[in-house]
């Protein structure tokens, strides 16, 4: 049993913004696999959805609890279906990367992403997989006003494909585990796997 866990934020105001990136990678899983990802699930907080995948059974899950409280929902799941921490994916935006680029971890800290933070926080533990789909860097003064806009017209089709990358990624993880995914997808461009982060995992 596997849970993958896209963060965001619900509403038709934050739809498609870049901090809903996580939403949209579980949505475009869900298209691939034809379930629907959009019941929403009380006791979870939770749009939800559910496929068999690799030979198990895989939850979809998107938090409506807002951003800064995704771990409460996260956790719920986890809790009550008992699924082991090695088996919980969490997919997020990420400041720190460029648009169109990915990285996926085994483990580690936030990095400072607010959604990620209170997952950890609410499972108590941060030996949690993610994969972070870059949406680039902005002064800090303007941090917060990037994360909630949408993408220009120029970069619609950059976000395109960094979404269905991020998807690969995901059923990579699902088939092939953690180690696998980092190999295959944590490349710089030309092809060269990123040395700054370990195909075992970072640790930070």
């Amino acid at each position: 049993m596997k849970l993958v866990a896209g963060l965001g934020n619900p509403g038709p105001r934050y739809a498609e913004s870049r901090h809903n990136l996580g939403f949209m990678v579980v949505d475009a899983l869900a298209q691939r696999w034809r379930v629907d990802a959009s019941a929403y699930e009380k006791r979870f907080e939770a749009q939800l959805g559910e496929a068999m995948r690799s030979g198990q059974r895989v939850f979809l899950l998107k938090p409506q609890t807002y951003m800064n409280l995704s771990g409460r929902s996260v956790a719920a799941l986890a809790r009550f279906y008992r699924v082991p921490l090695a088996d919980v994916l969490v997919v997020y935006d990420e400041l720190d990367l460029p648009l169109g680029t990915i990285r996926v971890r085994a483990r580690g800290s936030a990095g400072g992403h607010n959604g990620m933070s209170d997952v950890i926080r609410h499972l108590s533990s941060d030996q949690v997989a993610r994969v972070r789909v870059g949406i680039g860097k902005v002064h800090s003064a303007a941090t917060v006003e990037h994360v909630l806009s949408r993408f220009m017209p120029s970069e619609r089709e950059a976000a395109e494909q960094v979404i269905d990358l991020a998807a690969d990624a995901v059923e990579c993880w699902l088939a092939r585990g953690a180690t696998e995914a980092m190999n295959q997808f944590n490349r710089k461009p030309g092809g060269r796997r990123n040395t700054d982060e370990p195909s075992k995992g970072d640790q930070r």
